[in-house]
């Protein structure tokens, strides 16, 4: 299923092309997926409201400054509706990357059809949010952006976007019941007068459900969100998204022979820094090669940990009790830190999200250690010692996929204590195949789409991040087992590793402010200043504090990534 947009005019031929004016285009053409259920049959029933996934577009208004890179930002409406389908909205993109949209389409469903039940209903009226007229800006033509006026117990989910002052024709969209609508938020900037948003200024961001996790049945319509300064109204509370009330069936959802074969078509290329020292392995090397588990009160006496971690506490909470490390021979733990690429292995955890209309693959792996950090300060870096090292490090990598067609959206890439998603026309992918390319950088392993160094801190003083390609690499699809798909009927055991939620590391490693003084002191005095700066900016994982929880304690777990 492609991307298509109507032919462009003389007009705006003579204009400088954008980005946008390429519609992207994955590398590979996609697999026919397995056949079952309802996932890929691009529609999706919120009970009473069945919904479509369109990617076929009209372009209704073009403005050529302001908003990401200054490129501006293009509005759309959806065409080649199904029958008895009806738009919800105009879609908004910035300018600045290919165009890669999509909008839900909606049908009455309902088996009450009396008028007070109908669960779409045209709007009565418009109001006009705003204008391009007074602005100086290169666009094409003027654009006008209406919200629509909702009847009495139904929400627009919304705004239309006109080429003209005249009002949008009451058939132009539907109004949603309320009982299938849930609280919308602004996520993405996409538009602004000026090259950032600003909340005194109009802006144009992309929405998304206010809830969102595998149990919040919140779906987004990718329509967008408008905010006119400290004006309330046009705040995203104006603007609903919808809600799945089939959520439960998880009919949309892939089996698990679609899961396999959805893993397969994007499972990411993960790349080393040519200098990497400490890589990945699987979970039972790690046990199989001598980390202990540890009881307080009962240090001098660990315990071997057998295999998957059957031996291991399982549930309750992260009381501090029980941790795991290293083995005490210092050879074998020096080995075990360097990890072990050849038995790596990543796990999958299957999620339903924004209200089971996509699925998300979350992709675990697993390093025995996280190594020191180095700083710059200015034109100088200075190796940190231990500062940054701790035992146990769990990364990951989020596949997000459309349960209307198995379309690969977007992905997540892990960066220490946050990360990013990144849309798929920004994606680098591998070698001709719709595998997304990842990179871990040195030491630390959060992930990054690109090579580079991205520097943690202020300015020039900070903390290195350094990813580059080498010949050590991670292909994640050659490897792999499903360790928990929650509730999907799956028939997914989950290895008793991932329930135990205590440390996969000590909690004290070292007094974070003795290492800093070694590092201070071997510091020439013209240095010493930009290092006490970034010392006081550090965050705590760089002293290496706690080890680490499992993948099961992390907030993305149940929750969307990132929020």
């Amino acid at each position: 299923m492609g991307n298509r947009l109507p032919a462009t005019s003389s007009s705006e031929k003579q204009s400088k092309s954008l980005p946008i004016d390429t519609i992207f285009k994955f590398p590979s053409s996609m697999p026919k997926w397995p056949s079952g259920g309802g996932f890929a049959s691009d529609y999706i029933d919120l009970g009473g409201l069945q919904v479509h996934q369109t990617s076929t577009f009209n372009k209704v208004w073009t403005i050529r400054g302001g908003g990401p890179d200054d490129l501006g930002a293009t509005f759309y409406e959806p065409s080649q509706i199904p029958d008895g389908f009806f738009m919800l909205g105009s879609y908004s993109q910035p300018n600045n990357q290919p165009f890669f949209g999509w909008i839900l389409v909606a049908k009455d469903t309902s088996t009450d059809q009396s008028s007070s039940n109908e669960t779409l209903k045209k709007p009565t009226d418009y109001t006009l949010v705003w204008s391009s007229e007074s602005l100086k800006t290169s666009q094409d033509g003027h654009g006008y952006i209406w919200l629509p006026v909702a009847p009495d117990g139904y929400r627009a989910v919304g705004y239309v976007v006109t080429a003209t002052p005249d009002k949008p024709s009451l058939d132009k969209v539907r109004c949603v019941i309320s009982e299938l609508t849930d609280k919308c938020e602004s996520e993405n900037w996409i538009w602004g007068q000026g090259k950032t948003s600003s909340a005194s200024d109009f802006n144009v961001y992309s929405s998304r459900p206010s809830g969102r996790g595998i149990q919040a049945q919140g779906v987004g319509v990718n329509t967008f969100i408008v905010k006119n300064g400290s004006d309330d109204n046009s705040s995203s509370t104006t603007i609903a998204c919808l809600k799945n009330n089939n959520f439960s069936n998880f009919s949309s959802m892939p089996n698990l022979q679609q899961v396999e074969a959805l893993f397969q078509a994007y499972s990411p290329w993960l790349f080393f820094h040519p200098k990497e020292t400490y890589l990945p392995s699987s979970v039972n090397w790690y046990f199989e090669n001598g980390a202990l588990l540890y009881t307080k009160g009962e240090e001098p006496n660990p315990v071997a940990i057998q295999y998957n971690g059957a031996n291991l506490p399982q549930g309750e909470s992260n009381d501090g009790a029980y941790w795991l490390d290293l083995p005490v021979d210092k050879n074998a733990k020096e080995r075990v830190k360097k990890g072990d690429l050849q038995s790596a292995e990543v796990y999958l955890q299957i999620k339903p999200m924004l209200g089971a209309t996509f699925t998300d693959i979350a992709i675990w792996i697993f390093y025995p250690f996280n190594g020191p950090g180095t700083a710059k300060l200015g034109l100088i870096d200075i190796p940190l010692g231990r500062i940054g090292e701790h035992i146990g490090d769990w990364e990951h990598l989020t596949l997000r996929i459309s349960n209307f067609n198995g379309i690969l959206y977007k992905v997540y890439f892990s960066e220490h204590s946050k990360g990013i998603w990144v849309d798929a026309p920004l994606l680098e992918f591998h070698d001709g195949t719709n595998k997304p390319v990842a990179y871990s950088a040195l030491s630390g392993h959060p992930n990054y789409p690109k090579p580079g160094l991205v520097l943690q801190g202020a300015g020039d003083v900070g903390i290195r991040n350094d990813a580059a390609k080498s010949d050590k690499f991670l292909d994640t699809g050659a490897k792999y087992s499903i360790v928990s798909a929650e509730n999907l009927g799956l028939g997914i055991v989950e290895p008793p590793w991932l329930n135990y939620l205590r440390k996969w590391g000590p909690n004290i490693v070292y007094e974070p402010g003795v290492e800093a003084q070694k590092v201070e002191r071997l510091l020439p005095q013209n240095l010493k200043p930009a290092f006490a700066r970034l010392v006081k900016i550090l965050p705590n994982e760089f002293y290496g504090e706690d080890g680490p929880t499992g993948p099961k304690v992390k907030g993305s777990w149940s929750g969307d990534e990132g929020s």
